[in-house]
């Protein structure tokens, strides 16, 4: 077995720092061992201890009778270091280091973090930790941890199919105790803490390969590694993600608490998005994912029918869809007609259905009414709604529903906006039909979405890159001009252009571009030439050496070019960034920074994506033609976005291309201004 799957397949299990004294960590995870009946060897290790809670202690794990395959190290951070030769010593595969006191403290922490991991790879150790609460597996009953949530009376110990994987230890399993008393059942909880050697994405990885794990959801800090997100997502499991740190100060408080780095927040936004991994934004959240995931329904589409027993759930359901990218299906003209004869007159047939109140006095009217949009092949899933229903009333309801979903394969979300009380059995019922539920329309749509996000709403495979960057990279500091080359000789439109060597050359270059030009200052280092007078349009033979000479005196070249037809301005540019490098469109000009009008992408661009990342731009109707201004050649902008995927492809190092503007053109789009920088490069804090 590989040395992560001893989180859950651990057939001998040390704890490191075992104490038989009440209150102490240490005592913990051998209690919980005992408690919960984990069926493999507890290997105690304390040295001045010949037994913990009747078990035979070990003054080392050297000194373990047998083969330890998990090793729970809870000594302090002074100690760790030689627990880690020993478990070196010993042949153990993998330890998790619970102990506090490294890179979340500071520069001498961060140092002795270092030392620790690098002890522990060149021993052939794998290493979870430190600073984490450590793991569980529900299934195998695998518990290498001392978190609270065991002390309790009472804990739901089942088998479950979800995995739970946090670098916050405490966030993490008070996360998986809220999934419990919810009815989600989670098979795996793992914390990672400061993802020193071992990541969370590493594990989460690894449990996606597991077949009875049906969904995995994660808490992450660090930022995660482009290849470890292509892996999770090429598993075809559904996953979800908490990433903290969208703010600043929220950036801040990762890196002090497990000295997490962090990279752009849109950036991150683009790579889950496109390899259909689902974000979200707090914990009730992510649990409400979960849920939809222990579902074994997937949608085929995005459209979705919803039947509710009250007008204003349905107007809520409506909103819901469209502000998290799915559409209300149509329903076909029969299916119409059937509901038509179906639902009260004074109910509705048109989606969102409103079959009323009178579902109290008729129950047959849900059977009925979900035999409809099942048999509707332009229904993908179906959100139920009823509200304030009790007792007998909701047990019908489950009913129909229960076989709604069994008949027609379809997943079937249910909203159910009423108090516990008022059906206490409800929730065990919905689990056991398979039917995620939830306590408003808007949390339903939001799940339902997350179905859609994992199933089909992006492609999952890494496109295929291509073997060597198409062009040269630019040198750092290049010109305006240089860039216009590159990108010239790259297929990219640029206008007709030339250097200026004096001023009665001005006058025949201006007479050479056709009587109007374009004058430019090429300045190093002067990346805004508007702002600094270094950019003059319309010069004419009757201007040009005036303006040659003031731009002259900016102290660099300056430079000519042809006038350009009206059009749409965008801005493109490419950045590198901690996951790849990024493609970004907008609305050019002064639209740029004042309406952020922005679609980023990883790169390589797929086929058609061009088009789709400028379909999606909030101005994309102006590219088409608005309020009668003509549209543009939008397929020029789009195979202009394609040319530069493949020009910057593979270039190295910490760079920037900027071109702004590009104007798209009734015909043609060209690039009038271009800046490249490059900088020393991210550096890694840990």
């Amino acid at each position: 077995m590989s040395a992560l799957s001893a989180l859950w397949e651990a057939r001998s299990i040390a704890v490191i720092g075992a104490s038989e004294r009440h209150g102490a960590l240490g005592r913990k995870p051998v209690d919980y061992l005992l408690r919960y009946g984990y069926e493999g060897k507890i290997l105690p290790v304390n040295p001045r201890s010949p037994q913990i809670l009747g078990l035979p202690a070990y003054p080392s794990v050297r000194e373990a009778p047998q083969g330890v395959d998990l090793a729970l190290i809870m000594v302090a951070a002074e100690r760790v270091p030689q627990a880690v030769d020993d478990c070196v010593a010993a042949g153990v595969p993998l330890a998790i280091i619970a102990s506090s006191g490294f890179a979340e403290t500071g520069e001498e922490g961060a140092a002795l973090q270092a030392e620790v991991v690098a002890r522990a790879r060149a021993g052939g150790l794998r290493l979870i930790g430190p600073n984490c609460i450590g793991a569980v597996s529900f299934n195998t009953r695998v518990l290498a941890t001392f978190s609270p949530l065991f002390q309790a009376e009472s804990v739901p110990f089942e088998r479950g199919t979800l995995g739970f994987v946090s670098q916050s230890g405490a966030l993490g399993f008070g996360a998986a105790s809220l999934a419990l008393q919810r009815g989600i059942r989670p098979g795996w909880v793992v914390s990672t803490g400061n993802d020193a050697d071992v990541t969370a994405l590493e594990v989460l990885c690894e449990l996606a390969e597991l077949p009875e794990c049906q969904g995995l959801v994660g808490y992450l800090e660090d930022t995660p590694d482009i290849e470890s997100l292509h892996r999770l997502a090429a598993s075809g499991k559904p996953v979800a993600l908490l990433k903290s740190g969208r703010t600043e100060a929220g950036s801040r408080a990762a890196a002090s608490h497990t000295g997490a780095l962090a990279t752009d927040d849109r950036v991150l936004d683009t790579a889950l998005r496109q390899l259909g991994i689902v974000r979200v934004d707090d914990i009730d959240e992510l649990l409400d994912v979960a849920r939809a995931f222990e579902s074994t329904r997937r949608p085929k589409g995005n459209r979705v029918a919803v039947v509710t027993t009250s007008g204003g759930s349905g107007i809520l359901a409506a909103d819901a869809v469209e502000r998290h990218g799915l559409e209300l299906s149509p329903l076909k003209p029969e299916s119409k007609e059937a509901l038509g004869a179906i639902v009260p007159a004074f109910g509705a047939i048109d989606n969102p259905v409103d079959i009323t109140a009178t579902v109290l006095s008729d129950p047959s009217l849900f059977d009925r009414s979900l035999d409809v949009l099942i048999a509707d092949d332009t229904v993908d899933s179906i959100v139920a709604c009823f509200c304030v229903m009790a007792g007998a009333d909701v047990d019908k309801a489950v009913d129909s529903l229960a076989k709604a979903a069994a008949k027609g394969g379809k997943p079937i979300l249910v909203a159910r906006t009423g108090a516990d009380f008022l059906a206490p059995d409800a929730p065990q019922r919905l689990r056991e039909a398979d039917l995620p539920e939830y306590p408003s329309p808007a949390r339903a749509l939001r799940a339902a979405a997350a179905l859609w996000e994992v199933t089909g709403g992006a492609p999952r495979d890494p496109v295929e890159a291509p073997a060597a960057p198409a062009a040269r990279q630019p040198a750092a500091g290049a010109s305006e001009p240089e860039l216009k080359r590159l990108l010239a000789e790259a297929g990219i439109a640029v206008p007709e252009g030339r250097a200026v060597a004096d001023a009665e050359d001005a006058v025949r270059s201006v007479a050479e571009l056709g009587g109007r030009a374009v004058f430019k200052a090429v300045v190093p280092g002067l990346l805004h030439k508007t702002e600094a007078g270094g950019v003059v349009v319309g010069v004419t033979p009757e201007t040009a050496a005036e303006t040659y000479a003031r731009l002259a005196a900016l102290g660099g070249g300056v430079y000519a070019e042809g006038l350009a037809g009206e059009g749409v301005e965008l801005l493109v540019g490419v950045r590198s960034s901690d996951l790849g490098p990024v493609l970004t469109v907008g609305l050019g000009g002064i639209f740029t920074e004042a309406l952020d009008d922005v679609v980023h992408r990883l790169l390589p661009l797929r086929p058609g994506e061009g088009a789709e990342m400028l379909s999606q731009l909030r101005g994309a109707r102006v590219l088409n033609g608005w309020r009668g201004r003509p549209g543009v050649d939008v397929d020029a902008a789009a195979a202009l976005l394609h040319r530069i995927s493949a020009l910057v492809w593979g270039w190295p190092g910490d760079f920037e291309l900027d071109l702004n503007p590009v104007r798209v053109l009734k015909e043609g789009a060209v690039v009038l201004d271009a800046a490249y920088t490059v900088s020393e490069g991210r550096k890694d804090s840990r």
